[in-house]
Order: structure tokens, then C-alpha cells, then sequence
């Protein structure tokens, strides 16, 4: 997920590209998700159940904020207030996976809330920079600190 991220914000910085910057995110969002979606599907072939015990209410547990981002960036870009879109998304997310960290098993979880309070804290900051820096805003949290809590995260879970 911090590939595609990190994709987009590449792609993005392209100088006929930069004027396409929210639909590019938006289509990375969609590919990101996707991908969440396969692995979560290659757990449940491990025997990790999603409709049923924790599974489900890690899921449930994100869905809200995600849900939430979903909404008002329509409403922001339907009145023309998409410079406020980066620090949204970047503040929701990390709020639902910090609700969704509540749901991992006790190691995973210190990881899992680091990552989600770094995203709501790089999203607070978001809405003070420049939009110049917005694209790189966004490659930073859901580029780099995907990556970065990825590794973690993975090398966490095989140390249980």
C-alpha cells in the first residue's frame, strides 16, 4: 500500500499531471484498497476469519472515519475546498486505524497506534502547509509511513 502511495505521489509531481492531483490520489485510494483487500483475503486462507471475532471488528473499526473521508471529500470538492482534502484524509485515516489498532493482538497493537497517531498528527499538520506541499504531504503518510509501519509491523507479527 505505501508503493502505490508513493506511486502517486510521483506521478502527481509530473508537471501535466500536477493539475490532476486529487484524481490521481483517488485512484491510488482505490488501487490501495484493493490491495488491503487481497491480503486480507490471503489471512483468511490462513484461517484468520473476517466476518466473525476480531477480525470483523477490525474492519468495523475502520470503516466509520473511512467512510466519513469518503463523504466529505465530495463535499469539499463540490465547494471548491479541496486544499482541505490532504489533511482530512490523512487525519481520518489515522484516526480509524488507531480505532482499528484497538482490535490487534497486544504487540501488533502498540505498532498499529503508532502509525494511526502519526497519521492524525501529520494530518493537523497537513492543514498548516502550503498546497504546494500537499502532494508531498500526502506521499509522506500514505507513501512513506505505510512503508515504514509495514516493515514494522510484518517483522512484529512473525516475532509473536
Amino acid at each position: 500500500m505505501g508503493a502505490v502511495g508513493t506511486s502517486a505521489t510521483v506521478v502527481a509531481t509530473l508537471p501535466g499531471l500536477a493539475a490532476y492531483w486529487l484524481e490521481i490520489w483517488l485512484v491510488a485510494a482505490i488501487a490501495a484498497s484493493a490491495i488491503g483487500v487481497v491480503l486480507v483475503a490471503r489471512q483468511q486462507a490462513r484461517g484468520f476469519v473476517l466476518y466473525r471475532g476480531p477480525a470483523r471488528k477490525f474492519v468495523l473499526s475502520l470503516c466509520p472515519s473511512l467512510l466519513a473521508g469518503a463523504a466529505l471529500t465530495a463535499v469539499l470538492w463540490q465547494q471548491g475546498l479541496t486544499s482541505l482534502i490532504p489533511g482530512m484524509w490523512l487525519l481520518l485515516y489515522g484516526c480509524a486505524v488507531l480505532s482499528a489498532s484497538m482490535m490487534t493482538t497486544a504487540a501488533i497493537m502498540r505498532v498499529v497506534a503508532l502509525m494511526g497517531a502519526l497519521f492524525v498528527i501529520w494530518g493537523l499538520v497537513a492543514f498548516e502547509l502550503p498546497v504546494r506541499w500537499h502532494n508531498y504531504t500526502l506521499g509522506l503518510g500514505f507513501g512513506a509511513l505505510h512503508l515504514l509501519f509495514g516493515i514494522l509491523i510484518g517483522r512484529t507479527d512473525r516475532a509473536e
